[in-house]
């Protein structure tokens, strides 16, 4: 019950008090997530049951929302990471829900975010090449809905990426 709360209303860290245990786990999960329970239960100094049981206390409760791979952009052909600033014309709620559901539509958008400010929206996409990037600004970005101005900043390099949370 508190599990489904907690992915309903999405306050899960006021529900969920989380130990140094807790902490421990969620810090060397950020780390290395391949690791086995055995491994962790070693790493944070418990027994298996108990690590397990934690492990699925913190991915029920939402604490951990999944476990994936993380892909070197250059690897698979999408080295050419452009910052985009969104601002809108007009921000009412139709043009709002219908911007965002066809930005969410685009696959070589990789993290949107809505802001308070301006501007409106922060958008990191990932392309194979700056040609690549103007034909998805012309095709796609710049015909999305109520869009007024894209400005575009491109990536010179990371400094800090994936950065696991403090815990």
């Amino acid at each position: 019950m508190v599990a489904d709360l907690c992915r309903q209303r999405g306050f899960c860290a006021i529900i969920f008090v989380m130990d140094a245990i807790d902490r421990k786990i969620l810090a060397e999960l950020q780390s290395e997530g391949r690791l086995t329970v055995t491994e962790l239960a070693q790493r944070v100094a418990l027994s298996v049951a108990p690590c397990h049981r934690r492990l699925r206390d913190l991915e029920r409760t939402g604490a951990i929302r999944g476990y994936r791979a993380v892909i070197d952009p250059e690897a698979i052909g999408l080295g050419f990471e452009v910052l985009v600033q969104v601002t809108m014309d007009r921000e009412d709620a139709s043009t709002i829900t219908e911007f965002e559901r066809a930005l969410a539509g685009i696959p070589e958008v990789r993290h949107a975010e809505r802001l308070f400010g301006d501007p409106d929206y922060l958008v990191r996409v990932a392309t194979a090449s700056l040609a690549a990037y103007q034909a998805l600004w012309d095709e796609k970005l710049a015909a999305l809905p109520g869009v007024q101005r894209l400005t575009s900043i491109i990536v010179m390099k990371r400094v800090v990426e994936d950065r696991p949370y403090p815990t």
